[in-house]
């Protein structure tokens, strides 16, 4: 669940006055009510072409083959060794190299998705780690890639790059290269984590049974959680983030991803099905709960289709569209939430009183990811905020959101695509 370390408190030298009311960390960045993440694999991607293409829909306004782009910010994976066609980072050409390096750097492309399915050798890593540092370009997200050999995973993926007996280990180069969160197959079907645990929007009155399945599954995965199977720890809590050990004992941080499929968490993970789950009672449900998730899809699936995205996909990601506009859900990078959350997370507050004006305080280890941070505060009119003893010279004074209650936030600045 989400969890912050409030410490409230009084400067005993200064003046004794009332600390702002209900002083503690929004869940939220103000003042939207949800966070959500596009987490797209891109297994089956054809060619360069579709893959910047795609970028460019979900990150700009500006014309593309499936019409006008939709403004969101939106992520996207790579990987390396690949058997052709598949677009990868070595099976395309100078050009689509440099393009790759231009999205690494402005967060577009935030997420290792194993090294490929050639990479079998810690040579190949070795290879890739060298062209990526060449060209100053830095991942902090790592994804497991179906049985990928270079895989973290013990239990579900199967990998063997986090085993020093391994041809292909790799964790010790991949963290010290940056690697910092990992994926390691665990997707669940609850809308919304770092909420309360609840099936009910997994239940479609048309599909009866395939949704009651699905339901049981997702229950029996919490029953084995809480009996002590660390494979479901995360599903027992509907965590979205936990710290977990790899196999040669480098600290990492988990996250879960979901699908809220009714068919289950491996249907309809694909660009030609995403419309079944970004659909306005799926995100309704994600703003009422007020979750923080992260999206396990496949938008390189496409079918072969030449514009890239079927009607009913590109019509799914304009609904997603207004629930940004409207200020419903933020959607953001995958490394961006899973930052944010772990900041937060981290986070330790408190607050003093000098003359007229309150001092609100952050602590934290990871100050450059605080973007967004929302602290509740009765008077943020006279209110001032520090971190780490440094005063903030850019924040926001925002008036009451739904649960009554003012606050003061710092800024999230989107994304900007290279374009």
């Amino acid at each position: 669940m989400f969890a912050l370390n409030a410490v409230h408190g009084v400067n005993p030298d200064a003046k004794s006055r009332t600390v702002p009311e209900c002083l503690s960390i929004r869940k939220i960045p103000y003042p939207y009510r949800a966070m959500l993440a596009i987490c797209s694999d891109l297994d089956e991607t054809p060619d360069r072409q579709a893959y910047f293409e795609t970028a460019k829909f979900l990150n700009t306004c500006q014309m593309t083959a499936m019409g006008a782009g939709v403004g969101l910010e939106v992520g996207n994976s790579i990987y390396f060794d690949m058997p052709g066609p598949q677009f990868s980072y070595w099976n395309t050409d100078d050009h689509g190299r440099g393009m790759i390096a231009d999205c690494i750097h402005s967060g577009h492309i935030d997420c290792l998705h194993s090294y490929g399915d050639r990479a079998t050798q810690r040579s190949h890593v070795e290879r890739a780690l060298e062209a990526l540092t060449r060209n100053n370009c830095r991942l902090e997200v790592w994804i497991d890639h179906a049985t990928a050999p270079s895989n973290f995973g013990r239990d579900i993926m199967r990998g063997r790059g986090d085993l020093p007996s391994a041809e292909i280990y790799h964790s010790d180069l991949s963290c010290q290269w940056g690697i910092q969160f990992v994926w390691l197959g665990r997707v669940t079907s609850i809308i919304g984590q770092d909420s309360s645990w609840n099936l009910s929007g997994i239940w479609n009155p048309k599909e009866k049974i395939s949704s009651t399945a699905t339901g049981l599954k997702e229950a029996v995965k919490c029953l084995a959680g809480a009996l002590g199977r660390s494979k479901y720890a995360m599903h027992k809590a509907n965590e979205l983030i936990q710290e977990t050990t790899l196999r040669d004992g480098k600290a990492v941080v988990e996250f879960m991803r979901f699908n809220p499929n009714w068919k289950g968490v491996s249907w309809g993970a694909t660009a030609d099905e995403i419309a079944e789950v970004l659909r306005p009672a799926i995100l309704d449900r994600l703003v009422r709960r007020e979750g923080i998730s992260i999206l396990y899809t496949h938008l390189g699936k496409i079918g072969g289709s030449s514009k890239i995205f079927k009607a009913a996909t590109i019509k799914a990601f304009k609904t997603l569209a207004r629930y940004s506009r409207d200020q419903k859900i933020l959607v953001a990078a995958t490394q961006r939430i899973l930052k944010y959350r772990r900041a937060a997370g981290d986070l330790k507050v408190s607050c003093a009183s000098a003359g007229d004006r309150f001092l609100i305080r952050l602590d934290s280890r990871y100050p450059e990811d605080l973007d967004g941070i929302t602290v509740y505060t009765g008077q943020p009119e006279k209110s001032d905020l520090f971190i780490n003893g440094r005063a903030v010279r850019h924040f926001h004074r925002n008036p009451a959101d739904p649960t009554g209650r003012k606050s003061i936030s710092l800024p999230w600045k989107k994304l900007e695509y290279p374009v």
